[in-house]
């Protein structure tokens, strides 16, 4: 989400200090950070305190943003380790080439595993990261524990989440 009013705020969260472009600085919530592959390293979902009108008056709101570390500010004493984070998945082994697709334990099942996977199926066809990533999100779907599939897929799927 890009701006709007919050309306799933109930997890952890901590406060810290949105430094405004005229240097003022709002005492906000943060909630989520997420590493980002371009741009800035990290970014981060925050609410920003607001006042929305009603047929009866005024009432407080909260803004969900997300913005850059260059915006925000630590307040002294308080623990970020509550804030909920997703780092981006390991980079594949050199020698990694892609991901396949196997059948799964039970009929209907499927295991989604590195190409070099000692369990992969032979002379399978080998997918994309985001096609691997398709694939485990079907019913019955998991990743292989024996190869880097789980490590690596598995948080993935956690960003593609909406906020």
């Amino acid at each position: 989400m890009s701006g709007g009013v919050a309306d799933h705020r109930a997890g952890r969260h901590a406060e810290i200090m949105l430094v405004l472009p005229d240097a003022q600085t709002v005492r906000v919530r943060l909630y989520e950070r997420q590493e980002a592959a371009e741009g800035s390293r990290w970014r981060y979902l925050i609410g920003v305190p607001a006042w929305v009108t009603t047929k009866t008056g005024v009432e407080a709101a909260e803004y969900s943003v997300w913005v850059t570390a260059d915006q925000l500010q630590p307040i002294s004493g308080v623990d970020l380790s509550t804030v909920v984070t997703y780092k981006l998945p390991a980079k594949p082994p050199a020698g990694a080439s892609g991901w396949t697709v196997g059948p799964g334990e039970r009929p209907g099942q499927s295991t989604v595993h590195d190409m070099a996977c000692r369990k992969a199926p032979p002379l399978a066809s080998e997918l994309t990261t985001l096609e691997a990533l398709d694939a485990l999100e079907r019913p019955g779907a998991r990743a292989c524990e024996a190869c880097d599939a789980a490590a690596t897929l598995v948080p993935a799927l956690g960003l593609g989440g909406s906020s």
